[in-house]
């Protein structure tokens, strides 16, 4: 076992962490420990833009942000929160500029903007150019500028460090505070011990606990599982989103981007059938609407195809200059794994999750919420892993860009002051003990089952009974399949017993956070009797603000069963109201 101290300790080195480290670095020691290298953080992967009140093109305000994030949201957003983050968006977007971030321009030089889905003028009048975009790269150019600042910045990076446990120690008071994390270094094997003052999550989401999703294989939300595990409460973990347009049957993203330039969903019979859904805004309505549109224009047999399941996406009568100039990489992948030509060919897309609106509880300064008011001292989180809840159900495109922005830097700075003005705390007396139990059953276990079989069953059935419409029925069957999974679980047996990047055990490990976060999302999304966002119960269509207009919170008991509680709406302003586009 190797132990370090550090004031400020990071965990994970997408957008969120590394904005994080940009703050935190010149104000006290920080570590950022991440199990992959920087520049493959899946932040890369985001491709529409990031979305500020510029006003650079045409008419808009932080307000009018507001409010588009609060409605898209359906009502379920903390609007204290929004607010801070549509304020603060223009300087966030302002900073990466100076950083050296290679933003599409005006012909006057100014960042251009595109429009995006739910983003709109006047309060829902008609749709705004607000995205900041770089082609259809923005997220791969901030994930590069980010890490080239922190290179010059000299901030301290552990590479390929799955942390595995998080370290808290109890105070003066009682009160656990956290004191550090347990890492697995994958090069060598070896266990080792982060003992700081703040730690800060920054480890995305967990796409992967479905089959057909547009996250890559390394999102399995390893920072919620680590806190779930704590006994810390995870919130609103039913709102799950599913991007519309992911190419059919495989789930790779094809960008809102090209809506926002133009591009129009059309069923079978060539519709253009959003003006049926959202008549206003049509095919930029918020995410959640066009992908249950999408899945019912196939449910009611107008879908495409030989087996009619899915729709497409019509780019032929946008200039083949414009396609070039700003979506090459989504129409390069039509090409490569569809082999359709987006120039002369609709490409087949149906929806693919993708977003994680819940996770770990936090206040606008990006402190972990132990229960509804109370904060773990010295603990941060932020990016996907968080939930400050500025998406509510449903996030709009291009605020996770600006959430990772936003929410990084406030918690870089937070957790920098607060290590600043504490003590290093004591680490617990052996802290490793649960870390060496998990690694000796997972290696020794002597069992049959295989970690692939028992997560392929896993997605298989959360596709089936947990994806875009849910009911009561399938929600039990996907919790019956999880239990039984978690029981063969126990029985996972890893065949390579080597120390040196043994992704055999890495994979264990993973699957054992997977399971966790599909009973939470199950079970929140069977006590939530309504449909409203990302969760759509066909047993309860609308919309209950009498009983429903409140957080889920979850956690973990001692006996490892999940317990719900509530935790009320923040509403400064906008009063619930229908949500027609």
């Amino acid at each position: 076992m190797q132990t370090h101290k550090y004031d400020v300790i990071i965990v994970g080195a997408g957008g969120a962490g590394m904005r994080a480290a940009l703050e935190s670095s010149p104000r006290a020691r920080t570590a950022v420990l991440t199990k992959l290298y920087p520049t493959r953080s899946h932040t890369g992967a985001a491709q529409g833009g990031m979305c500020a009140a510029l006003a650079n093109v045409e008419e808009d305000n932080w307000e009018w942000h507001t409010f588009d994030t609060v409605k898209g949201g359906d009502y379920l957003v903390d609007q204290d929160a929004a607010e801070v983050m549509c304020k603060e968006a223009i300087d966030a977007v302002l900073d990466l500029e100076r950083m050296g971030l290679p933003f599409n321009r005006t012909p006057a030089g100014r960042i251009d903007q595109r429009r995006f889905g739910g983003h709109t003028r006047n309060h829902g009048e008609a749709p705004v150019r607000r995205s900041c975009y770089a082609a259809d790269r923005t997220g791969h150019m901030i994930l590069q500028t980010l890490y080239q600042n922190c290179v010059k910045q000299g901030v301290e990076f552990f590479n390929e460090f799955y942390v595995l446990d998080l370290l808290m120690t109890p105070n003066t008071a009682g009160v656990p505070v956290a004191s550090g994390v347990v890492a697995y270094e994958l090069a060598t094997g070896e266990i080792h011990v982060f003992n700081g003052k703040a730690v800060v999550l920054a480890t995305g989401g967990f796409g992967k606990v479905f089959k057909t999703t547009s996250n890559a294989h390394t999102l399995t939300g390893d920072g919620m599982g680590v806190v779930l595990r704590k006994g810390l409460p995870l919130e609103d973990m039913e709102f799950f989103q599913f991007h519309p347009t992911g190419l059919a049957g495989l789930g790779i993203l094809l960008s809102e981007a090209a809506r926002g330039e133009g591009a129009i969903l059309r069923n079978s019979e060539g519709e253009r059938f959003m003006e049926r859904y959202a008549p206003t805004i049509k095919d930029l309505a918020p995410r959640d609407i066009v992908a249950r549109s999408m899945a019912n224009e196939v449910r009611e047999g107008r879908g495409a195809g030989p087996n009619k399941d899915y729709v497409l996406l019509d780019l032929t009568h946008l200039p083949r200059e414009q396609i070039d100039s700003k979506l090459p990489d989504i129409t390069e992948f039509a090409r490569t794994y569809l082999g359709v030509e987006p120039y002369t060919e609709p490409v087949p897309v149906y929806p693919t999750a993708h977003y994680a609106m819940g996770g770990v509880p936090t206040n606008v300064d990006a402190e972990v919420l132990r229960n509804n008011t109370d904060v773990v001292p010295g603990l941060y989180a932020a990016g996907e892993v968080a939930c400050v809840s500025v998406h509510g159900s449903n996030r709009l495109g291009t605020n996770s860009l600006l959430d990772i922005n936003v929410f990084g830097r406030r918690a870089g700075i937070a957790a920098a002051e607060y290590a600043l003005a504490a003590e290093l705390p004591n680490l617990p007396e052996n802290p490793t003990a649960m870390v060496d139990s998990w690694m000796d059953r997972l290696l020794n276990s002597g069992g049959g089952e295989r970690v692939a079989t028992i997560r392929t069953e896993l997605q298989n059935s959360m596709d089936r009974n947990a994806q875009v419409f849910r009911t009561d029925e399938s929600l039990a069957q996907a919790e019956a399949d999880i239990a039984e999974l978690r029981k063969r679980y126990e029985n996972i047996s890893v065949s390579d017993q080597g120390k040196r990047y043994n992704s055999e055990l890495l994979e264990a490990v993973e699957l054992g956070f997977l399971i966790d976060l599909a009973e939470v999302l199950v079970v929140s999304a069977r006590n939530r009797k309504e449909s409203r966002g990302g969760h759509a119960r066909e047993d309860f269509q609308d919309r209950d603000d009498e009983n429903f207009m409140k957080h889920t919170m979850a956690y973990r008991d001692v006996e490892g069963s999940i317990t719900l509680d509530w935790k009320p709406v923040v509403v400064t302003r906008y009063q619930p109201m229908a949500r027609k586009y």
